[in-house]
């Protein structure tokens, strides 16, 4: 009798560990689960930050490259007119020059 009741006990033990065990398992692989989750929404994030990053930098780009070319033609626009005011004065010294005779000029 005692061999028995030892015996049941050593299988009651033994059920007990297993159901113990198949406890740890569901935990293990719930916790398991939940981080793959994690790590997946994780990598989502980042791909959509990185994605918005891109659109950053293109969008960085595209203006940096309008505001060049804003300043080439600004550029262009002072020289152009710079030369004309260049070419003005020069048609107005001309025409002064030749209202007043060499000896009518203002000697020095």
């Amino acid at each position: 009798m005692r061999k028995i009741v030892i015996v049941a006990a050593v299988a009651i033990g033994a059920m007990s560990l297993g159901a113990c065990s198949q406890k740890t398992k569901d935990a293990t692989e719930e916790a398991a689960s939940s981080a793959a989750n994690d790590v997946q929404t994780s990598a989502a994030d980042a791909g959509t930050a990185a994605d918005a990053a891109g659109d950053k930098i293109k969008d960085a780009a595209n203006d940096t490259a309008n505001a060049a070319k804003d300043a080439a033609s600004d550029a262009a626009d002072a020289v152009a007119n710079t030369a004309s005011d260049a070419e003005k004065a020069a048609k107005d010294a001309e025409a002064a020059l030749d209202e007043h005779p060499k000896d009518e000029r203002p000697k020095d």
